[in-house]
């Protein structure tokens, strides 16, 4: 893979990109292949003149007794010209595999006479029909980093790096080329710990202004972890460049996580770790035995985060020998799962010498059941204990999703949105915060639910008894009975009301909402300042939702001016009835498309600017029939129509780079930009971070923990003078000062999440 020859030479990369759109795709594969034809050769990167002087030591120190019969497969070999140079530098056997039949056709014919003895074989790299432990050496040339495409996320490139392995002999090298993306070196150096000597070469290139690594994985047996070294000064990677500097960074945390395990630190293992003997022999019970690993990979159509525990008194009389605990992506925050201390209860309850502990996550919410255990049974067979009963079953438990009761409010559906549901639901324990509110009595909270977003809350709000209702209602139930008696109704027993509920908008019930107000210290400084001149914060929200997020602003914040940007009308119907929602001179409603929205507040400034600037005595100040002036603070809290692409919240359009800059343009120097971000794809939240980074001066990320990974928040700034995160302490105090809450619990929640806030440029 790489660049276009011939006439074609200055094509781009950008031209490949296009032509071919999916990197995973057979179809676009045979298609690109047919295109060009079987002489015009692709190099993707690291061209053989570069490449040759870093190569050839590594295969000619092989423990092959000579290159000729030294045996390496190429997987994903393309029509490049890699095999055929290393054929003419004397490596004979030589196997070459890729899924596209029209390539593997096209090299055949090529080679066949000039190079009768290099092998050519269409074939999956994910599911290589190839013996165990048969090649001296595995070459990539690109393979992964086509592979590791967001819409798959780790997926195919763990199932390749799987194949990779079983078909090396001890002592063979894996030698990867890549353009060393983050999530493609998150996963190599994770996937090659223990029994792996690693090292990475940098290749030098010509005419091209990327950087092509070559990291090497050499096959040991026996399980030590060792530090990954470099062939190159660390020093050298200018911090300019992205891609040194991304290689740089990976390559210091992959150390740190194995300095920490040698030292005794824990460290989330894979299956294949676990299969090594990394923590001992898995057919006996050793008790108290706690390990965190992955599961998931070669055959496997899920990855799963799970806890192999080994109940603690082993001289119990256990029901079962071993068993599987399901936990639902709802649960898995909660102490009882979360902690250590939680999860031995648990233990204890299954009855079951050994417990797997296996968290579900939104990756699942399509599955059923059935498909869970039919995926997990023969990962979970090779993870019991011995047992003398070999006909003993492994039973599937499972905790509930943590709802006591609910009940369906509301059903509509909406043009644009799909079917929206409201619901009010009762769980089966109080969040933390909210224990001692209502001890008699369980707490109901209503939800927001989008069918298109199953496995995603949209809003959630507490329930409380409206006291100014039940008054009035009490008023009139005894204005009744008086005119009743008056009448002579002799009937007395009445059956007891129900309380009338309504949302409460001084607790936050979202804990990204939390989040996105905790950001708010960022800027704390210019809030007081606008709080004591009397000064309106003019604050944004694209996305209404419920109208949580606007309501609260509106009711903790008194010196905030708020316009919520909502392109469907039946959420801003939905909110009002079912939320309480309402607005007034200080909290306003557009209907109306957010990035046009913003887009005509930017051109408004640049108008007013240049009539400014033409001498015009006329008011100065931008004005727009929806947006009006600029903001101080925007939030971005929509979320996607479509989340193929791996972006739950917010639609792509709202991370394009010339919407961004739409936003920097908008916003005056002291403005806050936030944006609410859903991914379970750790490439799509790098390439929204590289993008904020390269538009935005400074920029801050909070990470909500018990989201598993999934929801960040995000924060650009405008100024180039900013907090750094040892002030953030003090200006968190500004913020609590600030926050007009009557819930305690709320402020305190908002202030404890700024701890979480952390400098990313």
């Amino acid at each position: 893979m790489g660049k276009k020859k011939g006439n074609k030479a200055a094509a781009s990369s950008d031209d490949f990109l296009q032509t071919l759109e999916d990197f995973t795709s057979k179809e676009n594969w045979d298609k690109f292949f047919t295109l060009r034809g079987n002489d015009d050769s692709f190099e993707w990167y690291a061209e053989w003149p570069q490449l040759r002087d870093s190569l050839l030591p590594l295969l000619q120190d092989s423990s092959s007794s000579s290159s000729s019969s030294l045996q390496i497969l190429v997987p994903g070999c393309g029509n490049s010209r890699l095999s055929e140079h290393l054929y003419d530098a004397g490596f004979r056997d030589i196997t070459n595999v890729d899924f596209s039949k029209v390539v593997i056709s096209d090299m055949l014919r090529r080679n066949i006479r000039t190079r009768p003895e290099l092998r050519w074989r269409v074939m999956d790299i994910t599911k290589m029909q190839l013996a165990d432990e048969s090649f001296d050496t595995v070459l990539d040339k690109g393979a992964l980093d086509a592979l590791m495409e967001p819409e798959v996320g780790t997926k195919l490139g763990n199932l390749y790096l799987s194949e990779a392995k079983r078909v090396l002999k001890p002592g063979g090298k894996f030698i990867c080329l890549t353009l060393a993306e983050s999530h493609v070196l998150a996963l190599l150096f994770s996937r090659f710990r223990f029994g792996w000597k690693m090292n990475v070469h940098s290749i030098a290139q010509k005419r091209s202004n990327l950087k092509t690594f070559m990291v090497v994985a050499e096959k040991e047996n026996s399980v030590l972890l060792h530090e990954i070294t470099s062939a190159f000064d660390l020093l050298s990677l200018g911090r300019n460049d992205s891609q040194g500097s991304g290689m740089r960074e990976a390559l210091e945390s992959e150390n740190q996580i194995r300095r920490d395990c040698n030292n005794g630190s824990d460290l989330l293992y894979s299956h294949e770790d676990l299969k090594l003997g990394i923590k001992g022999d898995l057919t006996e019970l050793t008790g108290g035995r706690r390990i965190k690993f992955t599961l998931g990979g070669q055959g496997s159509n899920f990855s799963y985060r799970a806890v192999l525990l080994d109940a603690q008194k082993q001289t119990e009389p256990f029901v079962y020998h071993c068993g599987v605990f399901l936990v639902p992506k709802t649960r898995a925050h909660e102490w009882l799962f979360s902690s250590e201390e939680g999860q031995w209860q648990v233990v204890e309850s299954s009855q079951a010498a050994r417990l797997i502990m296996v968290f579900l996550d939104s990756s699942h919410s399509g599955a059923t059941m059935e498909d869970i255990q039919n995926d997990l049974s023969p990962m979970v067979t090779q993870l019991a204990p011995r047992n003398d009963d070999e006909e003993a079953r492994i039973p599937y438990m499972m905790a509930s999703d943590g709802i006591k009761k609910r009940d369906t409010v509301h059903e509509v559906t909406s043009s644009l949105t799909g079917k929206v549901v409201v619901e009010d639901v009762v769980y089966e324990s109080a969040p933390s915060n909210l224990e001692d509110l209502s001890p008699s009595s369980d707490l109901a909270f209503r939800r927001l639910v989008f069918e298109r977003t199953e496995g995603l809350i949209q809003s959630e709000a507490l329930l409380v008894e409206d006291g100014d209702i039940l008054e009035q209602s009490q008023k009139e139930k005894t204005k009744n009975v008086s005119q009743l008696k008056r009448k002579g109704n002799k009937k007395q027993n009445q059956e007891p009301s129900r309380p009338l509920m309504r949302v409460s908008h001084d607790y936050l019930a979202s804990s990204y909402h939390t989040g996105i107000i905790s950001g708010f210290t960022l800027v704390s400084s210019y809030l007081k300042k606008a709080e004591s001149c009397g000064t309106m914060v003019k604050t944004v929200v694209i996305g209404l939702g419920a109208g949580l997020l606007p309501m609260f602003l509106h009711g903790c914040l008194p010196f905030f001016s708020i316009e919520a940007v909502e392109l469907d009308p039946v959420m801003l119907n939905v909110s009002k009835d079912y939320f309480g929602f309402t607005h007034n001179d200080r909290l306003k409603v557009h209907i109306a498309d957010g990035i046009k929205f913003i887009r005509d507040i930017t051109n408004s400034e640049a108008s007013s600017e240049e009539t400014s600037n033409g001498g015009s005595n006329g008011d100065s100040t931008a004005h727009n029939t929806q947006g009006g002036t600029c903001p101080d603070i925007l939030i971005i809290d929509v979320d996607s129509a479509d989340s193929s692409g791996g972006l739950t919240c917010p639609a792509s359009d709202f991370i394009e780079e010339t919407f961004l800059l739409s936003v920097k343009r908008a916003l005056p120097q002291h403005g806050l930009f936030v944006v609410n971000l859903v991914s379970r794809s750790q490439s799509v939240k790098d390439m929204v971070v590289s993008r904020m980074k390269k538009v935005f001066d400074h920029l801050f990320g909070l990470q909500l923990e018990e989201e598993d990974d999934v929801n960040v928040v995000l924060f650009g700034l405008c100024s180039e003078s900013v907090i750094s995160e040892s002030d953030i302490p003090e200006s968190a105090v500004i913020l609590e000062g600030l926050l007009k809450c009557q819930r305690l619990e709320t402020k305190q929640s908002i202030i404890d999440a700024t701890k979480k806030l952390k400098c990313w440029k």
